[in-house]
């Protein structure tokens, strides 16, 4: 059993089932093979939804709480100081196809929000928003509050919220060995299927999870991988470049991988000393 256990796996790209184990459930334990890395500074400053969050609870900060509009969102006047500040855009307002009035109108600022309480750094009391006791220490602390937002982002919010490609687990499932195969082939440009292909041949039990409303199923699937892991995640964090010819269904993706991922993320060769 333990010579299966730590048998080579090509469609795992070498790592064993006990090493996909460890990425799949414990994707930064200290026996798996990805590791978060210390950044310098300048580096945490160059991670947009870092950017974002630390002036939202500024915001909050200075102003001692914020009230919220009767269904729990942020008020108008902030949604559009945050907007404006430019961390994280959102293509249909860009592009003026709707326009930004209320938090739900922007999906980066309604990802924030959520993403602030569920890292543990705000609390709601009588419909008003403030910083927790422990937000300050760690908005103080840049490596722990990344860590605390990649592991809140990865492991508490749900990636299927916002795509209407149903409810179910693609990309943020084995989002670990998504971050292997970027640090692998991400020197290069590479088109999104390419990544999609190896995640789905790693786990092809996901695709049973799809049911397609236009295309083959390989290229829904692909699609709903890519939008998930490189345009709501790891550009989010500053770990990709994308560079996009046309739009919506007709769009071509190229991905590489920025000079900050490697700093960031730290990957151990398969079969290492860390498979007992």
């Amino acid at each position: 059993m333990n010579e299966q256990n730590n048998r080579p796996i090509p469609e795992f790209e070498g790592y064993s089932p006990f090493e996909m184990h460890k990425i799949l459930h414990f994707s930064f334990a200290i026996d798996s093979p990805l590791e978060l890395q210390k950044l310098s500074d300048t580096d945490y400053k160059n991670i947009p939804i870092i950017n974002q969050i630390k002036y939202l609870t500024d915001l909050i900060d200075k102003k001692g709480d914020i009230k919220l509009t009767n269904k729990g969102f942020l008020p108008t006047k902030i949604v559009s100081d945050l907007y404006n500040q430019g961390f994280l855009k959102d293509e249909h307002i860009d592009n003026g196809i709707s326009k930004l009035y209320k938090e739900t109108d922007s999906m980066t600022i309604n990802i924030t929000r959520i993403l602030i309480e569920l890292a543990g750094l705000t609390k709601k009391r009588n419909g008003k928003l403030s910083l927790t006791k422990s937000a300050q220490k760690l908005l103080e602390d840049n490596e722990a509050l990344l860590r605390q937002l990649f592991l809140t982002f990865t492991n508490k919010f749900n990636w299927a919220y916002y795509d209407g490609y149903g409810e179910n687990h693609i990309g943020q499932l084995g989002y670990g060995f998504s971050l292997i195969l970027l640090s692998k082939y991400g020197q290069t440009k590479r088109l999104d299927s390419f990544y999609a292909e190896k995640y789905f041949k790693a786990y092809p039990k996901l695709l049973d999870l799809l049911e397609p409303t236009y295309g083959t199923l390989e290229n829904y699937a692909s699609r709903c991988y890519s939008i998930r892991i490189f345009d709501r995640f790891l550009d989010y964090f500053g770990l990709i470049r994308i560079e996009e010819d046309k739009k919506g269904l007709d769009s071509i993706k190229n991905i590489t991988k920025t000079e900050l991922f490697d700093k960031l993320i730290k990957v151990r060769p398969h079969n290492n000393v860390y498979t007992k």
